[in-house]
């Protein structure tokens, strides 16, 4: 159950991105398990790599900024052109609320990654990653 605003923020993005066309019940967040069948593919994998936090005020509040990571992973001939749809509408879901059900106070695109791997048929990975503003009490990362 989440309880700190980073944990809630994680479970609106994977909130957002789970009905991306194409997807069906395959978002997942930091999964562990490999991606082996065919069937589990396309797949959204979302991922956090930091949440650095920045008093700027003599509030009692810490300025957080987390950054995501979203990896469409897919096969086929042209692998970046088989996740480029799914990517756009993943990236369309996620922006349409950049507060993130109230959790957020801002949502920014960082960046796109492509990455080719070999295998009985090719895989490939467009990862998109985002920075999230938010902000909690110095005390208590669950409240403001």
């Amino acid at each position: 159950m989440a309880t700190t605003r980073r944990e809630h923020i994680l479970d609106a993005v994977l909130t957002a991105i789970t009905p991306t066309t194409g997807i069906s019940s395959r978002a997942y967040r930091s999964r562990t398990t490999p991606l082996v069948q065919a069937s589990q593919l396309p797949a959204l994998l979302l991922t956090w790599s930091s949440d650095a936090a920045n008093q700027e005020t003599s509030l009692a509040t810490l300025n957080w900024s987390l950054d995501i990571s979203i990896a469409c992973v897919v096969s086929g001939e042209t692998p970046d052109e088989v996740a480029d749809s799914i990517v756009e509408d993943m990236h369309s879901r996620l922006m349409s609320d950049i507060t993130l059900g109230g959790y957020a106070m801002d949502l920014i695109p960082t960046g796109t990654s492509n990455e080719t791997l070999e295998g009985e048929q090719p895989l490939g990975v467009v990862t998109s990653t985002y920075q999230i503003f938010y902000r909690t009490a110095n005390d208590d990362l669950s409240t403001v």
